[in-house]
C-alpha cells in the first residue's frame, strides 16, 4: 500500500478541530483523525461534525476501548467513522466485539499495542483477533515519565521493524516521533504516517501549534507520499 497521512486532532474545541482538519486536507493529508481529547470533549457530536464537512474523507475515531466494545464501535460507526482504536490490554472479547461491529457496520479496526509486555506479541496477537491495522503505541505519560526519571525516552522506532514483520495488515507508528522520524516510517515498512502532538500540536495545551502549519503539512505529505513501502512490509 502507498504511504497514507493522517492527523491526529488532539484538540477539545470542535470549531479549531474543524479549521486545522480544513488546512490539514489543503496540505495533502488523508486521513483526519478524531483524537482521544476531542472525542472526551465532543464525543459523538465531533465525529458527526468532521464527517458532515469532509463526506470521503476517512475518519479514524480514537476511543482506545477497553469494554462494552461492540457498542462503542457501533456508535462511532453510525457517527460517521470509518476506523475506530481498540486496546491490546482489554480482553479478548472485547477486542473480538470490536472486530464484530465493524463487519456489521462497515469500519476498520485498528488494534494499539500500548503499554503491551511483549509489544511485538501484543501486534500479532491482535491481528490474530481480526484487527485489520496495527497501531504501534509508546503512550504520552510513559514517555514523560521515563524521561523524567533520567532515562532514555523509548520510542517506537526502537522495535517498528519488528512489528512490521510479525504481521501482514499495515502498521502506524504514534508516540513522541520527531518531524524527521515520522517523515521515515515508511522505510521501516509502516506505511500509516501520523502527525500529532507535538509535531503539529501543542502537547501540553492541546491547541493547533503556531507557525506556518499549512505550509509544514504539505512539505511533509509530499516528502511522505513520495515513498515506497519496503517489500519485506
Amino acid at each position: 500500500m502507498k504511504p497514507i497521512v493522517q492527523i491526529s486532532l488532539d484538540l477539545t474545541n470542535i470549531d479549531e478541530a474543524l479549521e486545522t482538519a480544513a488546512l490539514a486536507m489543503r496540505a495533502g493529508v488523508d486521513w483526519l483523525e478524531a483524537g482521544t481529547p476531542l472525542i472526551l470533549a465532543e464525543g459523538l457530536h465531533g465525529v458527526r461534525a468532521l464527517r458532515k464537512a469532509f463526506p470521503t474523507t476517512p475518519i479514524v475515531a480514537d476511543l482506545k476501548t477497553m469494554d462494552g466494545g461492540y457498542l462503542e464501535a457501533e456508535m462511532m460507526a453510525k457517527a460517521g467513522a470509518t476506523h475506530v482504536v481498540v486496546m491490546a490490554r482489554a480482553h479478548a472479547e472485547t477486542v473480538k466485539c470490536v472486530v464484530k461491529a465493524g463487519k456489521d457496520f462497515g469500519c476498520k479496526v485498528m488494534g494499539d499495542n500500548m503499554i503491551c509486555e511483549d509489544m511485538v506479541a501484543g501486534a500479532k496477537w491482535l491481528e490474530d483477533l481480526g484487527c485489520d491495522y496495527i497501531i504501534h503505541h509508546i503512550g504520552y505519560d510513559e514517555r514523560r515519565g521515563i524521561a523524567a526519571a533520567g532515562h532514555r525516552m523509548p520510542s517506537p522506532l526502537d522495535k517498528l521493524r519488528e512489528v512490521v514483520q510479525a504481521v501482514k495488515v499495515p502498521v502506524q507508528a504514534v508516540g513522541g516521533l520527531s518531524l524527521e522520524q515520522a517523515i521515515q516510517c515508511p522505510k521501516y515498512g509502516a506505511p500509516l504516517v501520523v502527525l500529532g502532538a507535538p509535531l503539529t500540536i501543542d502537547a501540553d495545551a492541546f491547541k493547533t501549534a503556531d507557525g506556518n502549519l499549512e505550509a509544514s503539512l504539505r512539505m511533509i505529505c509530499e516528502a511522505v507520499h513520495a515513498q515506497d513501502v519496503p517489500a519485506f512490509a
